[in-house]
């Protein structure tokens, strides 16, 4: 198809799959791929000059992240989420992660918290090298550890398919007026907060970054540029090759 941007991708079998759902995602976060449009895994395979079997495996990988769709015969189809699926994950979450905050802040021990230090750095640190994909994943980790430590599994998961669900709106934009560097700050000066056994004011920042991470959207959302040319979506009309994706 000749319109995702040039990747240089790595052959050896057993990463191809990781690189494809990488590029993918970033893909994804600057709107190359849009939202509600289908693709086909034969399509996008073009773009990378590969088989289009890693290509269908990645794309089922980010169906599992709730990023993408399968659509039968056609491909994979980009998720749309709107404001108000945006407010009520937001909702969802504050209810159960800032109370959850204070009771780990009572309960865990000052080394465990410690230990995500390096990832809450990280978060600040991909967020001034505009590295969105990375911001995202260390961005995940660090929330999910963090309530890993409450050793409720069936929490964590159902915060990680609300996060799945409300991925980041106008990220790039967001990113070009540098206006996630500081929602990334608030990561340690939560884990500042905890260290310090300070639980109450743990509860507020979590509060606070909820609603921050939620106004991020919505000023994402209202100033994004018009989407670029991406790939081709797959056709609906009777010219569509049966089989694809």
């Amino acid at each position: 198809m000749g319109h995702l941007q040039q990747r240089n991708l790595n052959t050896t079998r057993e990463r191809l799959r990781d690189q494809v759902a990488h590029h993918l995602r970033a893909a994804l976060i600057s709107g190359e791929l849009r939202p509600g449009e289908v693709y086909s895994a034969p399509g996008l395979a073009e773009d990378f000059s590969i088989s289009a079997t890693p290509v269908r495996e990645a794309m089922l990988d980010l169906a599992r992240e709730g990023l993408v769709e399968p659509v039968r015969n056609k491909g994979f189809r980009v998720t749309e989420v709107n404001e108000r699926d945006l407010d009520q994950y937001t909702e969802i979450r504050t209810l159960i992660e800032v109370p959850m905050i204070g009771r780990i802040t009572r309960t865990a021990s000052r080394a465990d918290l410690e230990a995500l230090r390096p990832v809450a750095e990280e978060i600040v640190r991909a967020a001034r090298e505009h590295d969105l994909v990375g911001y995202l994943e260390a961005d995940r980790r660090f929330h999910l550890s963090l309530l890993a430590l409450s050793g409720n599994e069936r929490l964590v998961e159902t915060v990680g398919d609300l996060r799945k669900r409300s991925r980041l709106y106008g990220l790039t934009g967001l990113d070009e007026r540098d206006q996630l560097i500081p929602s990334a700050e608030e990561h340690i000066e939560l884990l500042d907060l905890m260290v310090a056994g300070d639980a109450e004011a743990a509860e507020k920042c979590m509060a606070r970054h909820l609603g921050h991470v939620r106004s991020l959207w919505a000023d994402g959302a209202e100033r994004r540029p018009p989407l670029p040319r991406g790939p081709r979506p797959v056709r609906t009309g009777p010219e569509t090759a049966a089989g694809r994706g």
